[in-house]
């Protein structure tokens, strides 16, 4: 289902990508402790006491939902912070936390933007740019992407929030534009995530593909990806493996 190439100097078809798009949440940061962690310490000097992790899970537990408004033409688009924050509202009443004050709900709306990169991330990262264009292509809205982009050390030359094509993924113009924008073919685009459904819509679209094992996505032991569900073109135990597979020597 995966090749795992050795060298992007040697590889066919490989020698034409310039741009690597990259998936955000479960690919590059811990949305899952990061969420957790945050909700803990913005609620509990209020009195709350909660199952942090399944706060958590609930929470992206209505990600899909809440896009998925925008993806059918039910609501007009709306920015992920404010599709964060209706789920927030909406997940509340589960946990005992309707009474929870205004201001700590809009810091824990903003948890989002604070959320901590994998231990390989950012280094990787680095690696990668010495040669690849890199952007982040996520359904995070552009300043919580620069925010976590900030947060974590993360450089990018540009970055594909969701405004950017307005709408989220997988349709099909949400990765088409952002080849367009760099003025490259899908062919010359990877697009780098976690997701097997992210990597087959992008695939769909003429992209190459790689795939990141994050199997502790949800938790050890969860419901993470230790290996693509769908045919890919690199599949990569991280970042600075999948530096390794496009034949970059690492650091």
């Amino acid at each position: 289902m995966a090749h795992s190439i050795g060298s992007s100097r040697t590889a066919p078809g490989f020698l034409a990508v310039k741009a690597l798009f990259f998936d955000v949440f479960g690919t590059l940061v811990d949305w899952r402790g990061g969420v957790a962690s945050q909700a803990e310490a913005i609620l509990t000097p209020f009195g709350y006491a909660l199952d942090w992790l399944a706060f958590a899970d609930a929470w992206r537990g209505e990600y899909q939902t809440g896009m998925e408004e925008v993806r059918s033409g039910r609501i007009p688009f709306s920015k992920l912070d404010v599709i964060h924050r209706r789920n927030l509202d909406r997940i509340l009443p589960r946990f005992g936390l309707e009474g929870a004050p205004e201001a700590a709900l809009t810091a824990l709306n903003l948890a989002w933007h604070r959320l901590p990169a994998w231990p390989d991330a950012a280094r990787g990262l680095a690696k990668l740019r010495e040669t690849y264009i890199l952007a982040p292509m996520s359904n995070g809205n552009i300043s919580l992407l620069v925010d976590l982009a900030r947060h974590n050390d993360f450089v990018f030359d540009a970055i594909f929030g969701a405004e950017f094509a307005g709408d989220y993924k997988p349709k099909p113009g949400v990765y088409l534009k952002a080849a367009a924008a760099l003025d490259l073919p899908p062919s010359a685009c990877l697009m780098v995530a976690t997701h097997s459904s992210d990597l087959a819509a992008a695939a769909a679209c003429g992209l190459r593909t790689a795939h990141i094992a994050r199997p502790d996505e949800f938790g050890t032991g969860g419901a993470g990806e230790a290996r693509p569900l769908v045919p890919v073109d690199l599949a990569a135990a991280g970042i600075g493996d999948l530096a390794r597979l496009l034949g970059l020597a690492s650091r």
